[in-house]
């Protein structure tokens, strides 16, 4: 391997003076991850501003054995962009490569590089009177890259898919430089194998996504947010069922709360405010929206008032301004924040038939406060699409490091019931380093060979995001 600074000289000489950082200094903040859970160090951070540059570097590194860790806006939540600091790590950002490239709206699709964010990609969108439907709580430094590479859900997913049923073509370095110009902005295409598929949710083992050609959607002229209150799960899904049976695909957004969420909520955010007049034990926030003048209005009102009418939910509230749908937003939006603020936190990002909900979340919640008697169980998120952030709270007072240790514990209780559900212990949130030794005893070990035979193919060497998911 080459020495540190020789390293830096030469990335130098190929990207310019401004765009390689080596003081480890400088770079720190590129080396860990949101939470500050893992940390690592790299030999430099690289800041291309084209594809023709990412395929430069890649060249460079397997010439030299060096490592790449692509990284975008750096907020996912399993350590995949952040380096080992195996010593031979080059982190490459994709945040110069933030071009909207082309937008469509006769074929409702644009083409964006992977290090625009989703919110700048929305606002281009809206700007056209069309959609792009992901939506993230960290969508202001969260980039189409990282959405790519994670296989992005969110709380749109219910009506517009994940991040995989968004992508039409993809742009992919590989990891001796090729380029992978798949830019087609095809609805139907059958010319063989479908390989921008395999790099879809691969966190940069695979190859590095540039750039991604991508579904738009009509803007709704009419959307309606409502927070309504019941009395359990059952009735949620109960709920689900009759507003997916009578708006089709106007519903959108159908978001669990459990009351203490609700109650984290407003005791850390003091500007928020409950929506509903009594206490209820679990809340139902969801969203109709439509490309006709009042039409969710007038369909979500009518699915309210027979929900209430057939005893399903116990009170709803509509939102009657933009500003009060904000407000309702933010209850859902804050609660991870709340869940920091208010201690430690043991956390999943689970999957199951939407049938299993209720059942897994009474299963769970029985076994875990059998070991732990304290703990806060606090289940909540995309119900519509059967993911749930099934995560505990600890006690009131508790020392986090003892609640902490206990983790693998409840890891082993809630996936155990999820398989049994015949459900997935990572939904949204992807593999990295967090749930790397979870895929071993959870994925059936056919398919875990597969993936390592696509591994041996598209990474020979293994230097594309070492450490990670495999």
């Amino acid at each position: 391997m080459r020495d540190h600074l020789l390293v830096v000289s030469d990335l130098r000489q190929i990207l310019g003076e401004n765009n390689v950082i080596g003081d480890a200094d400088l770079m720190a903040s590129y080396c860990v991850d949101w939470r500050g859970r893992f940390r690592g160090s790299a030999l430099a951070v690289v800041k291309p501003s084209s594809t023709d540059e990412v395929a430069a570097i890649v060249k460079y590194a397997k010439a030299h054995g060096l490592s790449i860790v692509p990284q975008g806006g750096n907020t996912g939540l399993v350590g995949g962009s952040v380096p080992l600091g195996n010593g031979n790590e080059l982190i490459l950002s994709l945040a110069r490569l933030n071009r909207i490239r082309s937008i469509n709206t006769a074929t409702d699709s644009v083409v964006v590089e992977a290090g625009v964010s989703l919110a700048a990609l929305q606002a281009e969108a809206e700007a056209h009177e069309r959609l792009f439907p992901l939506s993230l709580a960290s969508e202001g430094t969260a980039t189409i890259g990282g959405a790519i590479s994670t296989n992005a859900g969110g709380t749109a997913t219910l009506a517009y898919g994940n991040m995989r049923e968004l992508v039409l073509g993809l742009e992919v370095v590989l990891h001796d430089g090729r380029i992978i110009h798949g830019l087609k902005q095809l609805r139907k295409d059958n010319s063989g194998y479908d390989i921008k598929q395999v790099f879809i949710g691969s966190e940069g083992t695979l190859g590095i996504v540039t750039a991604a050609a991508l579904k738009l959607f009509p803007q709704p002229k009419s959307r309606l947010t409502a927070f309504c209150g019941l009395q359990s799960p059952e009735l949620a899904l109960k709920f689900l069922e009759l507003a997916k049976g009578s708006s089709g695909a106007l519903l959108t957004t159908f978001e669990l709360i459990p009351r203490l969420g609700l109650d984290l909520v407003l005791q850390h955010f003091p500007a928020s405010r409950d929506p509903l007049f009594a206490s209820h034990h679990w809340y139902v926030m969801l969203e109709f929206s439509s490309a006709a003048d009042a039409l969710a209005d007038i369909v979500a009102e009518q699915i309210i008032a027979k929900a209430i009418d057939l005893e399903i939910i116990e009170d709803g509230v509509f939102a009657k301004s933009l500003a009060q749908s904000d407000a309702f937003w933010a209850l859902r939006e804050n609660l991870p924040s709340a869940q920091t603020k208010e201690g430690a936190s043991i956390k999943h990002d689970i999957s199951v038939p939407l049938a299993h909900i209720p059942g897994l979340i009474e299963a769970v919640n029985r076994d875990v406060t059998s070991v732990m008697p304290d703990i806060r169980p606090l289940p909540f998120g995309h119900l519509g699409d059967g993911n749930l952030h099934y995560n505990f709270q600890s006690a009131c007072g508790a020392d986090p490091q003892a609640f902490l240790a206990q983790s693998e514990e409840i890891h082993a209780i809630v996936y155990r019931h999820v398989a049994e559900a015949d459900g997935s212990f990572s939904a949204e949130h992807g593999i990295g380093q967090v749930k790397r030794h979870q895929l071993s005893h959870w994925k059936d070990e056919v398919s875990l060979d597969v993936m390592r035979q696509l591994k041996a193919l598209f990474d020979p060497d293994g230097r594309l995001n070492p450490g990670k998911v495999l």
